[in-house]
């Protein structure tokens, strides 16, 4: 009785240390998971969580639906995942950026961070896509997870010195870096509109990108925080 008892809490306890779908995607980039991730990631970027089906993405894989199925379940949650997924690939990236900013000056943080987001963004376009429609989608089921702008937001005050800690970031810091990406993801996301009227080829159009949110942003972030600290004025 007692050895049938044990077998079956290590078997419970087996199940808990199983690698969860998409930590078995990411150990395995050439897996089918992986492949149906990638293409979720796409078609949910392009059509939203409601405009995006099982059965297109399996399709644009080329399998059968009862091989989705088999690999991550129902539609919510291969998008769970998918959330997840970018969660905490946004905020590796916010690591890279504190790594890099650390010591330095407003400006040259400022700088790199732009330089870094939007290449991250410029490289995988269906993360801004994802954020606009997760932002404006109001029809999307309560228990479908959401990308987590609002803690991104604080994590880049604190890394460009605007606060100390998430409880001192103010509604004016939030509101401007808000700005910010709502810039970067709209020409991310509206590559394909803007890039033909300024007429450049992709990499002219990211350095374009650039350019012109420091050309925005450095000077007024930088003015700011000279005022605040040494009561400078125009």
């Amino acid at each position: 009785m007692f050895d049938g008892l044990a077998a079956s809490l290590q078997h419970i306890a087996n199940l808990h240390n199983m690698p969860s779908p998409l930590e078995k995607a990411r150990l395995n980039p050439d897996s089918m998971k992986a492949k149906i991730l990638a293409v979720a990631r796409k078609l949910f970027g392009d059509y939203g969580y409601n405009g995006t089906t099982t059965r297109m993405i399996a399709g644009e894989v080329g399998i059968d639906i009862s091989t989705l199925y088999y690999h991550w379940g129902e539609k919510q949650d291969l998008y769970e995942a998918l959330i997840t997924d970018i969660n905490e690939e946004i905020q590796l990236e916010f690591k890279e950026v504190e790594r890099n900013v650390k010591g330095k000056p407003l400006a040259k943080r400022l700088d790199i961070a732009i330089d870094i987001l939007t290449d991250y963004l410029f490289d995988h376009p269906e993360v801004s896509n994802l954020i606009l429609h997760d932002s404006f989608n109001k029809s999307k089921p309560a228990a479908v997870p959401d990308i987590k702008i609002g803690d991104f937001t604080s994590n880049i005050a604190i890394a460009m010195d605007l606060a100390e800690s998430r409880a001192d970031v103010s509604v004016q810091a939030k509101a401007r870096i808000l700005t910010v990406w709502n810039c970067v993801l709209n020409f991310i996301s509206g590559e394909s509109f803007f890039r033909p009227i300024l007429d450049i080829d992709r990499q002219q159009y990211l350095e374009t990108i650039k350019e012109t949110l420091k050309f925005i942003i450095v000077p007024a972030f930088t003015k700011e925080k000279k005022e605040e600290t040494y009561g400078i004025k125009p």
